[in-house]
């Protein structure tokens, strides 16, 4: 391929070039993620390598401030990457072509590496697809080059060129930028369109549910009733709908598992290694659980945490045929992704009901809340028990092995604390009414919640109605009435779980065992 000479070195039209043609590039390896199920997608296999090589410290931050739009804005940033190295491969197509080629396939190198990290790629389709992604790369700059630096009439002196200076292009050059902004415009709107519809598809679609009859469990819970939300909409209902449930995870881009292929492995300190396939755990008597999980980042007040009516096999019966040593004192759980979490084996057997779940509110597992199974341990913060993407469960001493977050800062152990959050009213609301409903949940799961107080400034807490649990494992919701009068006014809530420990006043920030703090609304009376 022999280099193209340039006659127009417009510095601005050559970087535009080169930006183009690397979201073309970009946009052939997102369709070839989306078609192949063994072709992750580099912006995300790259992205995912940040987060591994990421001080624990810098990931913490980045959670609390960003919490589930942490992934959008490492996308957005990995895009501007790109977006400069698109500026310097044109530049340096510009001046010799064999330069940017070095360039694509060093980038091509460093995508195949952090793409074989993967559990889903296979080496022949990655380096197939990636060498399709760099030919449209530089298929793509080449042609753009060619329009800038077509045969052109001899300059004169007077003349003002394309790129502002005298001395440049007569008119016939002209007539090539035009046609390099109108070939310009149609790559780009091409590689937006594929990009778009690569994303989408690998992205998003492969979110849903996936299509699994699910079998009739064996045991099964009553229809929910009594639920506040239902009189009150701004009320955080019992079971949070399977869409608004929070994800919060180290996984960039979601694992796709072919449940034919995936299978559960219990080893380390048992007396009986096991496997389990997919359909083995369906076919299995299924147990219905009603339980409140939280995320560790989740701050006072926040929305990091939801409740779900999940589906699966007891923990503790798959552990106990395994039969654990008398060494095993943690449960490990592993990810298809390599995440990790681990938790006391005592938890796991103290009759709270742990599971591997393979559903949540009536539907499978959708893929970003971890398909096929993952674990299910009330009472415990995600980032040490909830392993999505489950694939092996090894039992080991305490001091034999740290999950994921241990080493980046956060507590080995990760008991909730008792947490209360007003739902309604809204801080910033202007009411009229000086008689005012006050609502939220509050949940401390496993211990339960056995009162939740309220006040107003600096009054004294006056206790408000609990409803009915739907069960211990998860959280409450609670109403009561205040009277105020015209002004400004602070609302607060505590709880007191059931075994009569208040809740912490703090304030503790998430880092490194959870938040602590009673959460306040702020409320004009007019």
């Amino acid at each position: 391929m022999a280099d193209p000479e340039v006659a127009v070195p417009n510095r601005r039209l050559v970087s535009l070039a080169g930006v183009v043609a690397t979201f073309v590039g970009l946009a052939a390896a997102e369709l070839a993620a989306a078609l192949l199920v063994t072709v992750p997608s580099p912006l995300d296999a790259l992205g995912q390598q940040v987060v591994a090589l990421a001080p624990g410290g810098f990931l913490t931050t980045a959670i609390e401030i960003l919490g589930p739009a942490n992934r959008a804005v490492l996308l957005g940033s990995s895009l501007l990457v790109a977006v400069g190295l698109g500026v310097l491969l044109g530049r340096l197509a510009a001046g010799r072509f064999v330069v940017a080629v070095a360039l694509v396939g060093g980038v091509a190198v460093a995508a195949l590496a952090a793409s074989l990290t993967s559990p889903d790629a296979a080496l022949p389709t990655v380096l197939l697809a990636l060498v399709a992604a760099s030919w449209a790369t530089l298929g793509s700059l080449r042609l753009l080059l060619a329009r800038l630096g077509a045969p052109v009439a001899a300059t004169s002196a007077g003349t003002d060129g394309p790129d502002g200076r005298r001395g440049g292009p007569t008119a016939t050059a002209a007539v090539d930028r035009r046609r390099f902004l109108r070939l310009t415009g149609v790559l780009g709107a091409s590689a937006a369109l594929a990009g778009t519809l690569g994303r989408t598809t690998f992205g998003f679609a492969g979110a849903a549910a996936p299509d699994v009859t699910l079998p009739e469990p064996a045991s099964t819970l009553p229809p929910i009733r009594g639920d506040l939300a239902a009189e009150l909409p701004e009320v955080t209902p019992l079971l949070t709908p399977v869409d608004d449930f929070f994800r919060i995870d180290a996984a960039i881009a979601l694992p796709r598992v072919d449940p034919a292929d995936w299978r559960l492995r219990i080893h380390g300190l048992v007396d009986r290694e096991l496997e389990f396939t997919y359909q083995d755990l369906l076919d299995r008597d299924l147990v219905e659980v009603d339980a409140t999980i939280s995320c560790v980042s989740n701050e006072v007040g926040g929305d990091l945490v939801g409740t779900a009516r999940w589906l699966g096999v007891p923990l503790v019966e798959l552990l106990d045929e395994a039969g654990p040593t008398a060494r095993a004192e943690q449960v490990v759980g592993r990810s298809v992704d390599g995440w990790t979490g681990g938790f006391p084996l005592e938890v796991a057997t103290d009759g709270r009901e742990a599971l591997v779940a393979v559903a949540m509110n009536d539907v499978p597992l959708p893929v970003r809340h971890g398909f096929p199974a993952r674990l299910v341990v009330p009472g415990l913060y995600g980032y040490v028990s909830a392993t999505k993407w489950l694939q092996d469960i090894e039992l080991t001493t305490w001091d034999g092995f740290d999950g994921y977050w241990v080493p980046r800062g956060w507590s080995k152990q990760g008991p909730v604390k008792t947490m209360t959050r007003i739902d309604l009213p809204a801080s910033g609301d202007r009411v009229e009414d000086a008689d005012l409903v006050v609502a939220g949940v509050a949940w401390a799961p496993v211990r339960g919640i056995g009162q939740v107080e309220i006040r107003v400034d600096d009054g004294p807490w006056e206790p408000v109605e609990v409803l009915p649990p739907l069960s211990e494992a998860t959280w409450v919701q609670w109403r009561g009435t205040v009277a105020l009068p015209p002004g400004d006014h602070t609302i607060a809530a505590r709880a007191v779980d059931a075994h009569g420990e208040p809740q912490p006043e703090g304030p503790a920030p998430p880092a490194p065992d959870g938040a602590e703090g009673w959460h306040s609304v702020r409320v004009e009376v007019a």
